[in-house]
C-alpha cells in the first residue's frame, strides 16, 4: 500500500485532522541514511509529523523542523512543503540504544529531553514564521502536542509512531494530529479526550491493516469529513548544478586552495546523502566560471 495523508474535520467542524501513514517515506530515508532503529524511529517520527505539518499549508509554502536535544542523536532536521515532499537527515545515524523500561525504542534517551523543537515557516512573506518550544519529554510527540499549544495556540493531540524489526527493516509508520476549533462544546472535548486516552499505539493500527483515515476514525468516528488526501514521498532538491553553485560560492581563494592541495572535491548533500564528486580538471573550470 502506498503511503497517504489526510486532512479533513469532524463533529460538524469543532475538531479538524490530519491522518498519515509513512512506512515507505520512512524506508526511504532508513534506507537513504543507513539509520539504526532507535535513529530510524526519532527520524521517522520527525518527519511524520513534519509531513502532516506541511499538508497544513498552501501553495508554494514550506516549512523546517529541527529537533536539538541534548542526547546522542544530535539533531533531527526535515523540510516538508504542502505538497507532501519531504526530506529529512539526523547527525549521528548510527545511534542505538537498549530499550526503555516499556521494551520500547527509548527515542528519548536518544534526542534527549533538555534541548529545543523549531520551526521554521516559508509562507511566501519578507520574513519566515519561527516558533520554538523547549523539549518536555524527547518522545516527540508529546513535544510536538506542546509545540502547537504553546508556539500557535492551537489545543492538539498528536499521536506518532514507527515500528522497526531487529535488521533495521521499517515494518509501519505513521501518526495523527487533531486539533480544537473554538466552537467544540465540552462534551466533544470530553469524548476526544477519552479516544485519546483509550487509543492503541499507532503502528499497532498499521499492523492490523489501518489506513491513514482508519487511525482518524479511531479517534473521532463515523462522523468525519474528507477534504483532502495526497501522498508524502522523499524529494530532495540537491543536484551537480546547484553544488557546482555552492563551489563558486566559495570563492577564488578557497577553490585554489581546493585544487593545489586535494586535487579533488566530494561533496556529500545532508538531506540525501548523495554524493558529488568533482575532478581536478573539474575544478578548474569551475574556478573559471566563478573568476570570469
Amino acid at each position: 500500500m502506498t503511503d497517504e495523508l489526510i486532512r479533513g474535520t469532524a463533529w460538524g467542524g469543532a475538531v479538524r485532522v490530519f491522518g498519515a501513514k509513512t512506512t515507505e517515506l520512512v524506508r526511504e530515508l532508513q534506507r537513504r541514511h543507513d539509520t539504526f532503529p532507535t535513529a530510524s524511529a526519532a527520524l521517522g517520527r520527525t518527519a511524520t509529523a513534519a509531513a502532516m505539518m506541511g499538508f497544513m499549508l498552501k501553495g508554494d509554502e514550506k516549512l523546517t523542523v529541527q529537533v536539538k536535544g541534548d542526547g546522542p542523536i544530535g539533531q533531527i532536521v526535515v523540510d516538508a512543503n504542502a505538497a507532501g515532499e519531504v526530506k529529512g537527515y539526523v547527525d549521528y545515524p548510527h545511534t542505538h540504544l537498549p530499550s526503555n523500561s516499556l521494551g520500547k525504542l527509548d527515542v528519548s534517551g536518544a534526542v534527549g529531553k533538555t534541548g529545543f523543537l523549531n520551526v521554521t515557516k516559508d509562507l511566501g512573506m519578507k520574513e519566515p514564521y519561527r516558533g520554538s518550544v523547549p523539549l518536555i519529554s524527547g518522545e516527540l510527540a508529546e513535544d510536538f502536542t506542546y509545540y502547537f499549544a504553546a508556539s500557535e495556540q492551537t489545543p492538539s493531540a498528536v499521536g506518532l509512531g514507527v515500528l522497526v524489526d531487529t535488521d533495521n527493516t521499517v515494518l509501519h509508520a505513521g501518526g495523527f494530529v487533531i486539533q480544537v476549533l473554538p466552537n467544540i462544546t465540552d462534551e466533544q472535548l470530553a469524548r476526544l479526550e477519552q479516544a485519546v486516552a483509550s487509543m492503541p499505539h499507532v503502528t499497532a493500527l498499521l499492523d492490523q491493516g489501518e489506513t491513514a483515515e482508519g487511525i482518524v476514525r479511531f479517534l473521532v468516528g463515523d462522523d468525519l469529513t474528507i477534504h483532502d488526501t495526497i501522498e508524502p514521498r522523499f524529494v530532495c532538491q540537491c543536484s551537480r548544478e546547484r553544488v557546482e553553485r555552492t563551489l563558486i560560492s566559495m570563492g577564488e581563494t578557497e577553490l585554489r586552495k581546493l585544487i593545489d592541495e586535494d586535487g579533488q572535491a566530494e561533496v556529500n548533500c545532508h538531506f540525501c546523502n548523495e554524493a558529488y564528486q568533482f575532478d581536478s580538471e573539474q575544478l578548474r573550470e569551475i574556478l573559471e566560471r566563478a573568476t570570469s
